[in-house]
């Protein structure tokens, strides 16, 4: 007869195939030698049932148990999580003669797996009602859930008053990541100050916290503090320090971080590497990240989409969709984040090959994703083919804010002012209760700056503080102004910059300057010159603009006093230029010269 040592060994085995079969046959030998009719066989031979989803079989061995235990109830209770029979589970829970924390942590994280995180903090808070005191698996899967400070603080509060001790290291780490998923930075950090023992886990936590929160320059200074205290990081710690750096377009700092992964031997973890390639690009050396990028021996879609990324962020669209090709071809499976970067490359010449992409995307179905669907309206407004773009428009389902910013914005560079303010009105009934931002005031202010609506404009504008709760800045002023001085309001648009509650940058002024000049209006121009000159001493429009206006005026001696101050600044005059696209070729125009690219 078989020994209960061969059992258990044959039990691990079975439990790893997953195989209704089999769990049969260990069931049927079990029965044999005597063995299931005792608690611990019945309770391995429920888990072998429940791991390969017969859920049938296993309801029928439970209840042929004679002695069951709590752990009995237990296995039963995960194993119906586990297998989505959620009602079942809870009935099962209610008839428990006895619950230890192990019934309680189940309901939990059942709850949690199955989606239902509320009804997990409810299970938390009537077990504290049944006096359990809870475990470090509690808490740390509890901190995973909360989304509000208030439930937040009553976890930390029990795990303080359950005398978790302040070297835990799991809990503690997991109310630290807590607070930082709900924005309570000061909380997190004090957390991290309390603790007793810290491991790389604490030290990374800390690191993206102060990223998170904005301090990126700290972030970088606690993985200085973190190495000086002798904590070995790891390919996590370096990635998001490269990723810091990428942010900061820090290339020094970048550079030195490269230089860690490569002496420590994290280079060729793709997390790393993906993160370097996306620093080189972000701090315009292209040339670097496709240096890293060639170093790979083998390729997968993480570092493919952040080499597709850097070329689509440098504007390299036959680049972009090269790569694209190729990773294709080497069975690289593309993801919507892959489809997104391709798409946002697209110019106006590879409109027929972003045609074709979008096509691959429809039949790979992640045309309706969002962010595949706002890239695809993306390259349809920048080519003019604005049908298509509201095409994609209409049979999007799912529309955040950046979707609506597109087609606002998309719109409005289109001279679809009317079409605009109606996605607009859209957006502002939008069952969802979506709130535009500063980048959809500024596009629909775009387009009613480019449709001359006037009033239409100054309505939105007035709006955006008083209604919405929208501070503008220099871009809303600078439109709002731009739309008046079209208008031929020009005092007005002076009242409005002179008025501005900030320091406003050069380009508020412009419209201003050049209306001015139509108008010959010497004194003015003059005026507003000398405060863009002031704002941005190296700019050489004002100096151009008052030029013109001295020549029109038979100025000439002004004029040339002008010039001479520029040669003295050493201040160059920006040469206009224009491009065509023509089948293949894009034929650029450049103060009088042209320059052909591809073909």
């Amino acid at each position: 007869m078989p020994s209960s040592f061969y059992f258990s060994r044959l039990v691990d085995r079975y439990l790893l195939s997953k195989c209704p079969t089999l769990t049969r046959i260990v069931h049927a030998q079990l029965l044999k030698a005597g063995f299931i009719r005792t608690t611990y066989w019945g309770n391995r031979c429920l888990q072998l049932y429940f791991k390969s989803g017969a859920v049938i079989d296993a309801f029928r061995l439970f209840d042929d148990i004679p002695d069951k235990n709590t752990i009995s109830w237990n296995v039963c209770l995960k194993g119906l999580f586990k297998n989505g029979f959620l009602n079942n589970a809870l009935d099962l829970f209610d008839e428990m003669p006895e619950r230890d924390v192990v019934s309680w942590n189940t309901m939990i994280s059942g709850f949690v797996s199955c989606g239902f995180p509320e009804y997990a903090i409810r299970v938390f808070f009537d077990m504290q009602r049944w006096v359990i005191r809870p475990t470090e698996f509690t808490f740390s899967i509890l901190a995973s859930l909360v989304s509000c400070v208030r439930h937040g603080e009553q976890i930390h509060g029990n795990a303080i008053c359950s005398g978790v001790s302040k070297s835990n290291l799991v809990v503690w780490n997991s109310l630290m990541d807590m607070y930082r998923r709900i924005g309570v930075f000061d909380y997190a950090i004090s957390v991290f100050l309390t603790m007793e023992e810290r491991d790389v886990i604490s030290w990374n936590c800390l690191i993206l916290c102060c990223s998170d929160s904005g301090n990126k320059e700290v972030a970088l200074d606690q993985f200085w503090l973190m190495r000086e205290m002798e904590n070995k990081p790891d390919e996590y710690t370096v990635s998001m320090v490269v990723s810091i750096c990428s942010d900061l377009q820090d290339l020094c700092k970048g550079k030195q971080a490269i230089a860690l992964c490569i002496k420590m031997g994290f280079l060729f973890n793709n997390i790393v590497l993906g993160s370097g390639i996306d620093m080189f690009s972000k701090c315009n050396r292209l040339d670097d990240s496709v240096k890293l990028f060639r170093q790979l021996e083998k390729w997968d879609s993480v570092l493919c989409n952040s080499m597709i990324g850097s070329y689509s962020w440098h504007c390299c669209g036959e680049d972009t969709l090269t790569l694209f090709i190729v990773a294709m071809r080497q069975s690289i499976s593309p993801d919507k984040f892959t489809f997104s970067s391709v798409l946002s490359s697209m110019n106006a010449v590879m409109l027929g090959h972003g045609a074709q992409v979008h096509a691959l995307a429809t039949k790979l179905g992640f045309d309706s994703d969002t962010t595949v669907a706002t890239s695809l309206m993306e390259m349809y407004f920048k080519t003019g083919s604005v049908d298509s773009a509201m095409g994609v428009f209409a049979i999007t389902d799912e529309k955040d804010l950046i979707f609506w910013n597109t087609v606002i914005m998309g719109l409005a560079r289109n001279s679809r002012a009317v079409e605009s303010l109606s996605v607009f009105n859209q957006l502002l009934m939008d069952e969802r209760g979506l709130k535009p931002d500063r980048v959809t005031f500024m596009g629909i202010l775009v387009a009613c700056c480019y449709a001359g609506f006037v009033n239409k404009g100054i309505q939105i504008f007035s709006s955006m503080e008083k209604t919405h709760d929208v501070d503008p800045g220099n871009e809303h002023y600078a439109c709002i102004i731009e739309l008046l001085c079209r208008a031929g309001m020009i005092n007005e648009a002076k009242d409005i910059a002179d008025k501005i509650p900030f320091e406003p940058s050069s380009h508020i002024w412009e419209p201003i300057l050049c209306a001015s000049v139509d108008v010959g209006d010497t004194r003015l121009a003059e005026s507003v010159a000398k405060i863009m000159i002031e704002s941005e001493p190296k700019s050489s429009f004002p100096y151009l603009v008052l030029i013109k206006l001295y020549e029109m005026t038979w100025r000439w001696e002004n004029s040339v006093k002008l010039r001479y101050t520029m040669n003295e600044h050493k201040l160059k005059s920006t040469q206009g230029s224009s491009k065509i696209g023509i089948k293949s070729s894009v034929y650029s125009f450049e103060a009088e010269q042209l320059q052909i690219h591809g073909g």
